[in-house]
């Protein structure tokens, strides 16, 4: 069978735009003589729709897109994911369903048995499962129509399992000829090639080609990378869909599979998911430009570099801050990045507002000595500046925090968390460092010349809120913090275990006791995007006000 895979980029709640472009998939399917147009999960409301699918009208425009596509159907079919009504009782109202057209009519329905819900994943607070899976017979061919979850639960490949039943295996035990998969599959390190592996292995154990189309593109803290897949049934690969990026391509299910291409190194990947998650948040809320507060840092460096490659030098602002313990370096590093980037670039000082500030509280503090007070009321001017500039202008702001400064509380609240997005919250303080190095080499491949000052890279990093400040006065050095913090947040150890891997200690529970006694702070952060397994956002649901405490 000759499938298009449309591989595309919808945004929630727009079923005129999303409609829109699995209409354009399907014709461009057709004119390549396909049988069958197979598109992502979910792909009219777009993914994930959360608390829309509590409103009676959302979920009637998609009822009566989908019938407007089904009424432009020929004989090649169209397999698009949609929310299907759920009218036997008792159970919930709607389904994740998928829903083949063909003929100017819909031919069949099918609704997805595995409702995930942990990490960032809550269907089963909306959907409910299907109870039963039958095969589908168009043209000829028995197709197995399965959705996302459904395919993630094969007993050989999984040496844990989240349910009982396997859609897979009943399909296969009932007979079909190619098991197909609409997917809105988020990304994260390793995941596309986990993904690889476990549906070759699916092809080969059920001796079925496996056709999967997943999901492109940013929706809030998400991102989804597309890398659609195909194998045949002997497991040779037929389609490896683009990386970050929309494509529709056609695969016949009966030709010879080649070999997989090699996987993106991982700061490579790490760099288009932020440029897709930053482009996509950013227009589908509406905005066309950004600004940002430029330190001379690597953190902000990152972040810029990451904002021009996602909207272009002409949609982005720079702004410099300094204060009186800004060094002149942090000054012209921040300075030669927004030339090197070619991006507006302004200064503000802020000695007089913060000199003004103090003399107001004077009277208040009298017989205090400055402290992180002090220190906290510079960050929040800056926030106070860059919202104004973002309120004037407007061009969200974007902050540039990472995930070891987010994690201890590193951070200011209404100061260097003022923002629209976190762009980088979940990348680890070394992972930045790794990141910068990969843009400045690939910039020095394409322009011959890096992008970020040297000086960004290699000096101690350091808020600058007091003379000759840096992040290691309060803080163990970034190696050591973000390895407890993996184990701690990512893999769950408690602080015996990860004493018991080496770190010392005191180091642990310290770090451990900042982590939980920040929570109420992560909370008010602007969204990030997630390119780790375990990010700081709606995947992490831990209560505020408690008093369990590991350390």
């Amino acid at each position: 069978m000759r499938i298009a895979v449309a591989q595309i980029n919808t945004t929630v709640g727009d079923i005129a735009g999303n409609e829109q472009k699995i209409r354009e998939a399907y014709r461009r399917g057709v004119d390549a003589s396909a049988d069958l147009v197979i598109c992502p999960e979910l792909s009219l409301t777009g993914y994930p729709p959360r608390d829309l699918l509590l409103r009676r009208n959302f979920v009637q425009a998609n009822l009566e897109a989908l019938r407007r596509l089904a009424s432009e159907t020929g004989p090649t079919g169209l397999l698009v994911g949609f929310v299907g009504e759920q009218r036997e009782q008792p159970g919930r109202d709607h389904s994740n369903a998928a829903a083949l057209l063909a003929d100017g009519r819909i031919e069949e329905i099918r609704a997805k048995s595995l409702l995930p819900t942990y990490d960032v994943f809550d269907e089963d607070r909306y959907f409910e499962p299907a109870l039963e899976n039958h095969p589908v017979l168009f043209r000829g061919t028995r197709l197995g129509i399965t959705i996302c979850e459904d395919v993630w639960n094969d007993e050989d490949f999984w040496p844990e399992r989240r349910y009982r039943p396997d859609p897979v295996a009943h399909l296969a035990e009932l007979g079909i000829d190619i098991l197909l998969n609409l997917s809105a599959s988020p990304w994260h390190l390793g995941k596309d090639l986990t993904r690889r592996e476990m549906l070759r292995s699916l092809s080969v154990k059920h001796r079925v080609p496996t056709v999967y189309c997943n999901l492109v593109g940013g929706n809030d803290e998400l991102v989804f990378d597309g890398q659609s897949l195909a194998f045949n049934a002997q497991g040779g690969q037929l389609l490896h869909g683009a990386a970050f990026a929309e494509e529709i391509r056609v695969i016949d299910t009966s030709t010879p599979g080649g070999m997989s291409p090699l996987p993106l190194p991982a700061e490579a990947a790490i760099h288009h998911a932020l440029v897709l998650g930053t482009r996509d948040y950013l227009t589908k809320c509406g905005f066309k430009s950004a600004v940002l507060g430029l330190s001379g840092g690597i953190d902000s460096a990152v972040v810029a570099c990451l904002a021009v490659a996602a909207l272009g030098p002409g949609q982005v602002r720079g702004v410099a801050l300094p204060s009186e313990f800004s060094s002149t370096g942090s000054r012209t590093d921040a300075e030669e990045l927004a030339r090197n980037l070619g991006i507006q670039f302004d200064t503000i000082p802020i000695q007089s507002p913060f000199a003004a500030v103090k003399a107001e509280l004077a009277r208040f503090f009298s017989g205090r000595s400055e402290d992180t007070t002090e220190e906290n009321l510079q960050a929040r001017l800056r926030g106070v500046l860059l919202m104004a500039m973002s309120n004037k202008f407007g061009s969200l702001l974007l902050t540039t925090g990472n995930k070891s400064e987010l994690a201890v509380g590193y951070c200011t609240l209404y100061g260097d968390m003022c923002g629209g997005l976190a762009v980088i919250s979940d990348l680890p303080k070394t992972t930045v460092y790794r990141l910068a190095r990969w843009i400045n080499d690939d910039a020095v491949a394409r322009l011959g010349h890096p992008l970020i000052p040297e000086a960004s890279i290699t000096k101690a990093p350091s808020a600058e809120l007091r003379p000759n400040q840096t992040d290691q006065d309060s803080l163990p050095p970034y190696e050591v913090l973000d390895a407890i913090l993996d184990g701690y947040v990512v893999h769950g150890n408690g602080v015996d275990a990860l004493i018991a891997q080496g770190f010392e200690p005191a180091v642990v529970k310290r770090v451990v006791r900042l982590i939980d006694q920040t929570e109420y702070k992560r909370r008010q952060a602007a969204p990030g995007l997630k390119v780790t397994t375990k990010a700081f956002g709606v995947g992490r649901r831990l209560p505020i006000a408690q008093r369990w405490r590991e350390a």
